[in-house]
């Protein structure tokens, strides 16, 4: 199987097999942190699709340094960055505010799968971190990141990534949990 580099080298010299090979290779991890990212999987795939264009588009700007995933994760870090600054964002929230105040008809419905349930607590929680935050644990905890690619692939202080990770996981903890946040605190000390 070639490496990363090998199909980068490929790609240079016109070969459209390895362009899809590298396409297949990470599709399902940009895809994911997309995903988790956004929270919506039809938004998610056609921001995955924009992804792998604008990677195709610079792909001559990557010459080796650093690994590739990385800089690929680090593409679409930025789109969404971009997104949640786009007037499209802005609309949505605007009509998920209009919608959330309409009676929700499901409401009485409480007998859902608890696995299905606390997935969703999770990702509703998650949602409801700030951006930097949001980002900083999706990577280090879906995508399995070290404080040191997170701070490449979010252009951050390690110090800064770190802080991130330590108050984002204090409050999901406290929001899922309801623990007392000093003890919390100190746990992560």
């Amino acid at each position: 199987m070639p490496t990363d580099l090998e199909l980068i080298d490929e790609i240079h010299n016109g070969s459209q097999a390895a362009m899809e090979v590298l396409v297949k290779r990470y599709y399902k991890f940009i895809f994911s942190y997309i995903y988790r990212k956004i929270g919506d999987y039809h938004l998610a795939y056609d921001m995955t699709q924009e992804v792998f264009i604008k990677m195709m588009k610079s792909i001559n700007r990557f010459h080796g340094s650093g690994e590739f995933k990385h800089w690929l994760l680090k593409i679409a870090v930025n789109h969404c960055r971009d997104y949640y600054r786009s007037s499209a964002y802005k609309k949505k929230v605007g009509e998920e505010e209009l919608a959330n105040q309409l009676p929700d008809e499901n409401e009485s419905v409480s007998d859902l799968i608890s696995k299905k349930a606390d997935s969703e607590r999770v990702k509703e929680a998650i949602s409801q971190l700030p951006t930097y935050q949001r980002e900083a644990i999706i990577l280090r905890f879906y995508h399995e990141l070290k404080i040191k690619e997170i701070s490449d692939v979010t252009n951050s202080n390690e110090d800064t990534v770190k802080s991130r990770v330590k108050q984002g996981v204090v409050k999901l903890k406290k929001w899922l949990k309801g623990g007392d946040e000093d003890e919390e605190k100190r746990n992560y000390t």
